[in-house]
């Protein structure tokens, strides 16, 4: 290929960071399935201990089917290394743990995921840690929190389950003002639709359990910087912890990878539409979805983002049993947590993924009692939309039958 053409992105999620075995030849990226390597001699030994040669020690300090998949999702973020570990919320400890310190302030986005604001809010506040979270896709409530000993800001975007998007360009600039480090949640996203590093940020993070893996069988998270500083910082933290990726595990990621562009654009065509639907049914109240022009930071979704994914939110009128009996009467959604499976999920936020957030805390940050979050997957856009408008008709039928004046605010 000539060297001047830039590999597309459809491309890099098959081949980046992989090559033949040379051993063998063989095409996939072999699972070394061991927690220890041997060395030549005992000088080899020392060298790679002291940094002074390259080669494989350990696995929880390196392993090469993981150094595979760390190479392949650091070229689809755009560059810089990357980290991975056992799950999504070892990135999001690693992070906090790197960067916050006795004294230090955080600031995160308040929509964000239930146990990334509790960590935050319950345990690293123990050790003199002070934190607040706000609505950071409005840059005035962000910048009248940050402070000069502000050291992280956190932001999810779009965020978890409110949908609500952060301007990352503004907001970092806003932060590196007070000389904070800046950490992108960009799981929703997939490098795929978002890079934050393009765009400012300091530090990436993914759930890889999510689309990144995207067949609802792994457990795994990843951190991507393009400043050694920081990887240097991450890198300690993380393997100090121990909270390093199994090589299974991210041999069965880096499978996954390989179809992540088909997946996310057939995902993306299917919410597309059902969001459309949804908006037009009489039993739903309002539906959070970027790719809507009614969604408050829809503009910059589309200057942002290269496209609005396929997660949605939305309310529906009769609130939590409403709500209750939906996902109860679905038969082709599975109702189940997690996201960007390559089968489309629904679950309800506030008794489940953000259980752990007070109510005050999740009402403030805009997730209602009634809020339902649909991850939409790979089915036939036929088959989810007759299954979904079916359940929304039974669940109008049964409350209308159970008093619907004083359910439902509309008239039927």
């Amino acid at each position: 290929m000539d060297s001047s053409h830039k590999t597309q992105f459809d491309t890099a999620c098959i081949h980046a960071g992989q090559h033949p075995d040379e051993l063998f030849g063989g095409v996939s990226v072999p699972i070394y399935q061991s927690s220890t390597f041997a060395f030549a001699n005992a000088e080899q030994g020392a060298a790679r201990f002291s940094g002074q040669s390259d080669g494989y020690k350990y696995t929880r300090l390196g392993n090469p089917t993981t150094a595979a998949l760390e190479a392949c999702i650091a070229e689809l973020e755009g560059g810089g290394v990357s980290m991975a570990t056992a799950s999504g919320m070892a990135a999001v400890s690693t992070a906090y743990m790197a960067l916050l310190g006795h004294g230090a302030h955080a600031v995160s986005t308040d929509s964000v995921y239930g146990p990334s604001r509790t960590l935050l809010e319950k345990e690293f506040t123990r050790y003199g840690i002070q934190v607040d979270f706000v609505d950071t896709s409005n840059l005035e409530q962000l910048k009248k929190v940050l402070r000069p000993n502000t050291r992280l800001l956190y932001l999810e975007t779009p965020a978890n389950p409110t949908l609500s998007i952060t301007d990352i360009a503004s907001a970092s600039r806003l932060a590196h003002e007070v000389g904070a480090v800046v950490v992108v949640d960009n799981t929703f996203c997939s490098p795929m639709l978002q890079r934050p590093l393009d765009l400012g940020a300091d530090i990436v993070l993914h759930s890889m359990t999510k689309f990144l893996n995207g067949h609802s069988d792994v457990v795994a998270g990843i951190l991507v910087t393009r400043s050694p500083e920081l990887a240097a910082r991450l890198k300690t933290v993380l393997v100090q912890m121990g909270g390093t990726i199994d090589p299974h595990q991210a041999w069965l990621v880096l499978r996954g990878v390989k179809t992540l562009a088909l997946r996310i654009r057939a995902a993306q065509e299917n919410a597309i539409r059902l969001a459309t639907d949804l908006q037009q049914h009489p039993l739903v109240s309002s539906v959070r979805y970027p790719g809507l022009k009614d969604h408050p930071q829809h503009e910059l979704s589309k200057m942002q983002m290269k496209g609005p994914g396929s997660m949605i939110s939305f309310e529906l009128n009769g609130g939590v049993e409403a709500g209750r009996l939906l996902m109860n009467t679905v038969k082709l959604s599975t109702l189940a947590v997690s996201l960007g499976g390559i089968e489309t999920l629904i679950q309800h936020p506030a008794s489940m993924t953000h259980a752990s957030v007070s109510r005050e805390s999740r009402i403030a940050a805009g997730i209602s009692d009634g809020l339902v979050r649909l991850s939409v997957g790979c089915e036939a856009y036929e088959d989810l939309r007759a299954d979904l408008l079916s359940a929304l008709d039974s669940v109008r039928q049964q409350l209308t039958g159970a008093d619907l004046h004083a359910k439902l605010n509309v008239n039927v």
